[in-house]
């Protein structure tokens, strides 16, 4: 059936065909800018969030795949549209040097983009619209954007920790971003500012308010909240990371936390060829690998607070969702 359908809308093998063809076009055409990207990702943490881009993408196709049926190979003019305008960003943003490399990067994913709309039409766009959205967070940050950010958020992190320990009868001393306990120093920097857990959490909500069919507000809603919800989760997992460097290494809990360092560090030494490896820790080991994988835990725990709250909502009989559930 979905496939008469498929073909009574004027789609043929050809056209997938010709699809990749012309993305492959536009991807090699840009092979510089994608390194760069991949380069970014791979190596700088604060940007590791560039890989779960192509995962939320086929989630989102995948979950509306039903909406090929709506869709006709009409309306390629769109694609050589956004093919011109990215190309001229991306020649300014690579050949200005007063530019930023947002638009050279930008201009790049524009034109990959719109190699593909080329042979797949404005219909695929806007009924894939949250899908081609996504992508933006591809991109980047620039560091002149980046750093402030995370400068603040420094400060945030290092100050509400401090208050909060504190609250708990935990004495811990602050000088800037500086967190003084029982005489041990821990420096709220870089790896502890929340930033990449901002953007990670950020592409967690988006991807469950356009993977869920929710109101248009309660999807604003989710998406408005994602960076307050990461900054939070940050400082919850700062005040357990922070108690942990100043307690003693003969307590239960470090020594705990100090065999599963080092047993993720010797496990992955023999899957190292397969690009799987734990760089472990030298120094105070039992908190900074709970800082580790605190991290993603946290992930986790946001993505199934979102889940609650809709749950909740269903219960009080708030319309959260565009239709009711059979099991509502």
């Amino acid at each position: 059936m979905a496939l008469r359908t498929w073909q009574r809308n004027g789609w043929s093998n050809r056209h997938i065909a010709a699809a990749i063809a012309m993305t492959l076009v536009g991807l090699v055409a840009t092979r510089g800018a994608w390194a760069e990207i991949y380069h970014k990702a791979t190596t700088n943490p604060e940007l590791s969030h560039i890989l779960l881009v192509p995962f939320i993408v086929a989630w989102l196709v995948y979950i509306r795949r039903g909406r090929w049926r709506q869709c006709q190979p009409d309306g390629q003019f769109i694609g050589p549209v956004i093919v011109a305008i990215g190309w001229y960003l991306s020649w300014y943003g690579y050949n200005d040097p007063s530019s930023i490399d947002l638009f050279y990067h930008g201009g790049s994913l524009m034109i990959v983009v719109g190699c593909l709309l080329s042979v797949l039409g404005r219909d695929v766009l806007f009924r894939f619209l949250p899908a081609f959205a996504v992508l933006v967070f591809i991109l980047p940050v620039p560091a002149r954007i980046s750093d402030p950010l995370a400068a603040n958020l420094q400060v945030v992190a290092a100050v509400s920790t401090q208050h909060l320990l504190e609250m708990l009868a935990i004495p811990v001393q602050r000088e800037g971003s500086l967190l003084t306990i029982n005489g041990v120093e821990a420096l709220v920097a870089e790896a502890c500012n929340g930033m990449r857990g901002v953007f990670t959490l950020i592409l967690v909500s988006y991807a469950f308010a356009f993977g869920t069919p929710l109101k248009n507000w309660v999807r604003a809603t989710i998406l408005i909240a994602s960076p307050i919800t990461a900054l939070v989760c940050n400082i919850v997992r700062l005040i357990p990371t922070i108690w942990l460097f100043g307690q003693n290494e003969d307590l239960w809990v470090v020594r705990a936390l100090r065999w599963m360092h080092d047993a993720l560090e010797f496990g992955t030494r023999f899957l190292a060829d397969f690009g799987l490896h734990y760089q472990g820790h030298e120094k105070l080991a039992a908190a900074m690998f709970f800082h580790d994988i605190s991290g993603w835990i946290m992930i986790f725990v946001a993505f199934l607070l979102l889940l609650g709250i809709i749950r909740v909502l269903r219960w009080a009989l708030v319309p959260v969702t565009q239709y009711t559930l059979a099991y509502d």
